[in-house]
């Protein structure tokens, strides 16, 4: 197996602009020899994150992007609030370096108060944090990434992307009883949603990679917003939205594991004047998707926040018309984030056809489920994974809507394991590839919490889903269980699992009819140039 049979050539990211892929020798778009975990859970990344970054000396540098960040919210208990520990991170002589986006609407329970405040609150320390707004009309920079470079200590270098904000309802474990900081939410979840999400920890040389990404976006020298009123108010108060130099980068962190790596993202084609490292924006997700989807056989896993848009999931659908083995399991929320006659429709209507369609070509090949916890709480998925026939495996912010693969700024990771994994099938997509471990690995993980596995009463185990085949029939059996046991009234004991059959609502003609178009306009916008919507390409 070679790595560009599964990964994006540079040309293949169609995006000549970048850095990203010159920093490598030889032209490759991808650096081998990393070491990289997954962390599950958000009380699992906000443990680690707390130890690694007070392990940070003076000299050292810690740059982060987010989508929302609340100064308050404890990592690991009192006195943890993550914006007291990246300022006693600054006091320390740390160089510490925040890009947060600049929400549009704060009035609809966006961010822009809370990452002002989280911004106030570093730059009080000595460090900078800018609020960005240089996105599309109705975008938003969605990129989850924190990196820390230690200076004379690379080994020590990391770099955090996925799913998981710096914010309030992250901070859950896999008990599922939710982050005691909540969110206002969806009626459904209660007070204290739970919360089911992925953040990959990466050592070796694609931390460098990482913070290529962060760096091109903090020397973007236009300014952090366009709008009118957000510039006179800054004049107003005197605000210095200016980003200061960083240290130059240093060397790549030495190779330490058998991975290769492959850093992703999306950014819009911009109106009136693009990004200068992404002129017609980027969509190296989606293509990276496109690519490993033609290569599937056996087995999509796929865990997402919203598995909308019937445009995006057709490449899915084409994958599963193309070949009538292969079986696609879909872990999403039961419900969405938010409650309203209005929002409602418009967030559901999007995913009902787009099931629709992955339904029509796959049968009962496909299978979508959501979680709950064991007091029958369902479980937000807010986790961005994909992995495809145990080979690659792709995690990081993204969703699979046509809104993160073409409209907001994401960043992915996409993983490819130089180890093999023995365990049978060694080759479940039939390809000679072989499974590999990292992929095998983390699919496992993620199956085996579903399951309950480990639990007294379990009768699940790592062999009932090592092969692809077993393990989409033994997540049917288990949801079945359960779905029953509920539908039953909740008579004798509850079966063990978390899994229940996602039943997607009825929606009548007429309000899937005004449901569609406003779908389109506000939740799933498409940020593509339009050569390529005529084209339907990415």
């Amino acid at each position: 197996m070679d790595n560009s049979d599964w990964m994006l050539t540079e040309r293949e990211r169609g995006n000549g602009s970048t850095r990203l892929d010159r920093r490598h020798l030889g032209g490759a778009a991808w650096t081998s020899g990393n070491h990289v975990r997954p962390l599950v859970h958000g009380a699992t990344y906000f443990a680690e994150l707390l130890r690694t970054i007070r392990e940070q000396r003076e000299g050292d540098l810690l740059l982060f992007t987010d989508w929302r960040g609340d100064p308050d919210e404890r990592l690991d208990g009192p006195g943890t609030g993550i914006g007291r520990v990246l300022a006693e991170a600054a006091e320390r002589g740390v160089v510490v370096k925040g890009l947060v986006w600049r929400s549009h609407l704060d009035r609809f329970q966006f961010s822009e108060t809370e990452n002002r405040h989280l911004g106030e609150e570093l730059e009080a320390a000595g460090a900078e944090c800018l609020l960005d707004m240089r996105v599309r009309p109705g975008g938003s920079h969605h990129q989850k990434l924190l990196v820390m470079r230690h200076r004379g200590r690379p080994d020590l270098d990391v770099a955090y992307i996925g799913g998981i904000d710096l914010c309030h309802g992250r901070n859950d474990d896999a008990s599922h009883s939710g982050d005691p900081q909540a969110v206002p939410f969806a009626s459904a979840y209660g007070s204290r949603p739970p919360w089911h999400d992925v953040q990959l920890a990466i050592r070796g040389p694609a931390v460098g990679d990482v913070e290529a990404c962060f760096r091109e976006r903090w020397e973007d020298p236009s300014p952090l917003s366009r709008s009118p009123l957000v510039r006179l108010r800054e004049l107003l108060h005197h605000e210095d939205t200016s980003a200061d130099s960083i240290p130059p980068q240093l060397p790549d962190p030495p190779p330490c594991g058998s991975h290769t790596v492959q850093v992703l993202r999306t950014y819009p084609n911009r109106l009136l004047g693009g990004y200068p490292f992404a002129p017609d924006g980027e969509r190296s997700i989606a293509r990276s998707y496109l690519k490993a989807l033609r290569r599937a056989r056996s087995l999509i896993y796929l865990e997402d926040q919203y598995l909308w848009s019937p445009n995006v999931v057709e490449s899915f659908a084409r994958a599963l018309r193309d070949r009538p083995g292969l079986r696609l399991i879909a872990v999403i929320p039961a419900f969405p984030d938010q409650d309203g006659r209005l929002t409602l429709p418009m967030n559901e209507v999007g995913r009902v056809t787009a099931l629709e369609r992955l339904r029509r070509a796959g049968g009962d090949r496909v299978a979508v489920y959501g979680l709950e916890n064991h007091a029958g709480t369902p479980v937000y998925v807010h986790a961005k994974v994909c992995v495809i026939d145990d080979v690659w495996a792709t995690v990081g912010s993204d969703n699979v809507n046509l809104r993160s693969w073409t409209h907001d700024s994401e960043l992915n990771c996409a993983v490819l394991d130089g180890s093999a994994d023995l365990r049978p099938p060694r080759d479940p997509g039939g390809q000679g590839d072989g499974a590999r471990r990292f992929a095998r690995d983390l699919r496992l993980e993620l199956s085996l919490e579903h399951l309950d596995a480990g639990e007294p009463d379990s009768p699940y185990g790592p062999d009932d889903v090592c092969d692809p085949v077993r393990a989409f029939d033994t997540f049917a059996e288990c949801a079945a269980a359960l779905d029953a046991w509920h539908d039953g009234g909740r008579r004798g004991p509850r079966p063990p699992g978390r899994l229940r059959t996602y039943r997607p609502p009825d929606m009548s003609a007429p309000v899937r009819a005004l449901a569609m178009p406003l779908y389109r306009l506000f939740v799933d916008p498409d940020g593509r140039p339009f050569k390529l919507r005529r084209r339907s390409a990415f």
